[in-house]
């Protein structure tokens, strides 16, 4: 195993993964995690893949997101990982699927209706 490349979406963010053997470094757009998403909340969705399977510091990994907010580029990462991590060992199935972390989110903003201030304001009610 050299390098395992998945892609992960969530809203309008894609990530894409770069899995390898190492000592559990990740960089983000190469910056650090830490320094990309600089709340815990953020981080723990990133690595909760890793820490459901007991791989904490077995993979370094390397990540490309764009689009999107921060959160929807941490869990679009977060699937990209638990795809990889499926790949690397098909045992690992079995921990993620029931948390939900191989499911592709598919929940996406609806669009703005014309001659309304956002998608679901009601229209001006007239009894005539």
């Amino acid at each position: 195993m050299d390098v395992v490349h998945k892609i992960g979406r969530r809203k309008t963010a894609v990530a894409r993964v770069y899995l390898s053997k190492g000592k559990g470094s990740i960089s983000v757009n190469n910056r650090d995690l830490a320094e990309y998403f600089p709340t815990a909340t953020l981080q723990y969705k990133v690595k909760q893949p890793f820490a459901l399977t007991g791989n904490d510091d077995a993979f370094d990994v390397k990540v490309n997101v764009y689009g999107g907010g921060i959160t929807g580029q941490a869990e679009a990462i977060r699937l990209a990982l638990s795809r990889a991590l499926c790949e690397i060992d098909e045992e690992n199935r079995q921990t993620l699927k029931p948390e939900g972390l191989l499911t592709r989110d598919p929940r996406m903003v609806e669009r703005k209706k014309y001659g309304q201030k956002k998608a679901r304001k009601k229209f001006q009610f007239s009894k005539r």
